[in-house]
């Protein structure tokens, strides 16, 4: 694919409310290497509207403030490139920030090897909480996710997520950009554009830092949500349906039956599921320098599989088994265009 003769960069935030989070991602932008490329908030229906924070910033940058209507991420992601003049549109999030090299290495990487579509790495900075971090180190570890989210080389075909995600505008005219899907629109806007014979790359030096602001039960609420997405894109994408997706699931299923087996003296399955979580506690320890990351990465670790396991297993048994409709069976996993 060829590249395009001037690269012009538009940077697309939509929020909802978020004040603080907001002001931190743009003073982050606001201190770029590369300060050539403009910033759109788009507020997607904030009670408080949030001009008055884009105005501290519009005399340190290129940047536009749009309050529409509540529609969710996806289709107030749509309305930020409808009114970006770049040609190509980068999607970052509230609760990220982003390091001052950011935008050079984008430009590097389009420069280099060109593709319509991008993703980069989330990262916990040092600064972030406990719970960020092993939240972080849970949904991009290699032992738990295989890397997907986070360091893995997979450079070609890599599937980007809108907390970190480029796409150019030639790819938006092409699809009309995310869907109607609430819940896992940025998979689902990946496989539409591969399917529409776009490439894609993971660009390994545009990271962004994912603060994650979270709880535990939020947490554990987002990843069921995912798990019960991921059977609704296999029906919307078959080509890509994966055995990996069941890994979750099978995870806590035989998690569950170790348990009951180690009532009747068989152990040893039980004692596998320790060794893994001694696993996650050690290598997060050490790369968090914090044991009690470590010890907290476990427990992240467990309610990702569970809860991402079971709502993939209601899921798949509302769709597959039973014949649902999605929209009618997960009516919060969508709204209206």
């Amino acid at each position: 694919m060829k590249q395009l003769e001037e690269i012009q960069l538009s940077i697309i935030i939509a929020v909802y409310q978020r004040q603080d989070e907001l002001t931190d991602l743009l003073n982050s932008l606001v201190n770029q290497s590369d300060k050539d490329f403009e910033v759109l908030v788009i507020d997607d229906g904030s009670p408080e509207k949030l001009e008055s924070v884009v105005d501290g910033f519009k005399d340190q940058s290129n940047i536009k403030y749009y309050y529409k209507d509540n529609s969710g991420p996806g289709l107030t992601r749509n309305y930020g490139m409808s009114k970006a003049e770049g040609n190509y549109f980068i999607f970052l999030d509230s609760d990220t920030i982003i390091p001052e090299q950011y935008i050079e290495e984008v430009k590097n990487e389009l420069t280099s090897e060109y593709v319509d579509f991008f993703g980069g790495s989330d990262n916990a900075h040092e600064s972030f909480d406990t719970l960020q971090k092993a939240i972080n180190f849970s949904m991009t570890s290699f032992l738990t996710t295989g890397g997907i989210r986070g360091g893995k080389k997979a450079v070609k075909n890599f599937q980007p997520r809108s907390f970190n995600m480029g796409i150019s505008k030639k790819a938006y005219q092409a699809t009309g950009g995310f869907s109607e899907m609430r819940v896992g629109e940025d998979p689902d806007l990946t496989m539409t554009l591969w399917e529409k014979g776009f490439k894609s790359r993971w660009f390994p030096d545009a990271y962004v830092y994912h603060k994650r602001r979270t709880s535990l039960k939020t947490f554990g609420r987002q990843v069921k949500s995912f798990g019960i997405a991921r059977p609704i894109l296999n029906q919307r994408h078959p080509k890509y349906k994966s055995l990996s997706f069941w890994f979750p699931t099978v995870f806590i299923l035989g998690l569950t039956l170790a348990i009951i087996l180690s009532f009747f003296g068989i152990w040893q399955f039980l004692a596998l599921y320790g060794i893994y979580f001694a696993f996650i506690f050690i290598i997060s320890s050490i790369q968090n320098k914090s044991l009690k990351v470590g010890l907290l990465s476990c427990i992240t670790t467990f309610i990702q599989f569970e809860m991402y396991g079971f709502g993939f297993l209601r899921s798949q048994i509302m769709i597959n088994l039973l014949g649902k409709n999605p929209k009618e069976a997960f009516p919060t996993h969508f709204y209206n265009q």
